[in-house]
């Protein structure tokens, strides 16, 4: 009967008092919590309560199972099975207290600073190092693992006296895996592209969504994905419409006929703008830019406080100009010059218009004949 109790009691003991200890910190989680609204730190340090409660039991398990003697036959199983539980419940609370920690941080940082291409390079910047914490506690944890049993530790010196070889060859394996790893460090702290920047890459224009340590991915306008390796952004040129300030400065090309009325259109122009809530009331201007044979090429200039908005603001203004010119002014619409026919040898190269070069020709030949 002994044989029996014994093992209940054990695991049933042990079991309780994780319990009561994980409820215990829970309640004194909770009132810090309260007490301190302004940070999230101890909200977020109960969502470790599960990987908490679960080192203290297989801790105490750990040190208590030998004493059931009806657990003597399995004695090395069971303690090989709790230690590797205990080490992998251990990793994952230390990944989420880093996680609470660096979270705080984070929000904290938010709070105190009002730049908006700030608090997205900090944004950046964590969301790699918490990438980093993740694979460097679950190497850890896995080679922590795999030393506890004796074939791996006996294997060690011979794994250690070829770490140089193998380092070689997977180096030369893995060589863009590694560059890219190193290209998203490079990104995280030397500010080149940030979560929510806008950029263009490849003539497509969009948003950054994700950033990991290998690939990036951008949300583009119309709701695709492209997803890029991150090294793309270490070795090739791209715009980053987000860098520095998030104002912008949009154009919007006419082609209007030499007669076009510029000053009115300058007019119509601010009249436009003062109705459209995606201008910042920045600046704006047109002036005549470059002039063709039949055409001239007038530039509206308009500004905005994001790249949103300066989509917004310029097809606006494309819009309303291009109706205003048809209904007001059709004759500054760009219109097709046809010439005339090529004059026979021996006219006198005199210019004729509005249709009377016909007949100042069929004049000339009658006066020949």
């Amino acid at each position: 009967m002994e044989n029996v109790l014994r093992p209940v009691i054990v695991v049933g003991g042990t079991v309780g008092l994780t319990l009561l200890i994980g409820w215990g910190t829970d309640v004194l989680l909770r009132k810090a919590n309260a007490r301190h609204p302004e940070t999230p730190l101890w909200d977020l340090l109960r969502r470790g309560r599960i990987p908490y409660q679960l080192v203290l039991c297989t801790a105490l398990l750990r040190g208590s199972y030998d004493q059931a003697e009806v657990l003597q036959a399995h004695q090395v199983g069971i303690g090989r099975t709790l230690t590797l539980v205990l080490i992998g419940s251990a990793a994952w609370l230390v990944i989420r207290i880093a996680g609470a920690v660096v979270e705080t941080t984070y929000s904290r940082y938010a709070r105190a600073h009002h730049d908006p291409a700030r608090v997205r390079r900090v944004r950046t910047q964590v969301t790699l190092i918490m990438r980093v914490v993740y694979a460097t506690v679950g190497v850890v944890a896995a080679s922590a693992m795999l030393l506890t049993f004796p074939a791996m530790r006996t294997a060690g010196a011979s794994l250690l006296a070829s770490a140089g070889v193998l380092g070689i060859v997977a180096g030369v394996a893995a060589q863009s895996t590694l560059s890219n790893l190193f290209a998203g460090l490079q990104i995280a702290f030397g500010d080149m592209v940030r979560l929510g920047d806008t950029v263009v890459v490849d003539g497509e224009w969009g948003t950054v969504e994700e950033i990991t340590l290998t690939f990036l991915t951008v949300r583009t306008w119309d709701e695709r994905r492209i997803t890029m390796p991150v090294s793309y952004f270490t070795s090739k040129p791209f715009e980053n419409w987000s860098r520095g300030s998030a104002q912008m400065t949009g154009i919007v090309y006419f082609h209007v006929d030499h007669t076009a009325p510029v000053d009115a259109m300058r007019d119509k122009l601010r009249d436009i703008l003062r109705h459209c809530p995606a201008w910042d009331g920045r600046a704006y201007g047109l002036q005549v830019t470059d002039s063709t044979p039949n055409t001239m090429q007038v530039r509206a200039l308009v500004t905005a406080k994001d790249a949103d908005d300066i989509w917004t603001a310029r097809v606006t203004v494309r819009e309303e100009l291009i109706r205003w010119l048809a209904e007001e002014h059709p004759y500054a619409l760009p219109r097709v010059n046809t010439a005339g026919a090529i004059p026979p040898p021996g006219w006198n190269g005199h210019s004729v218009r509005d249709g009377q070069f016909h007949k100042a020709y069929e004049q000339q030949r009658a006066s020949r004949g």
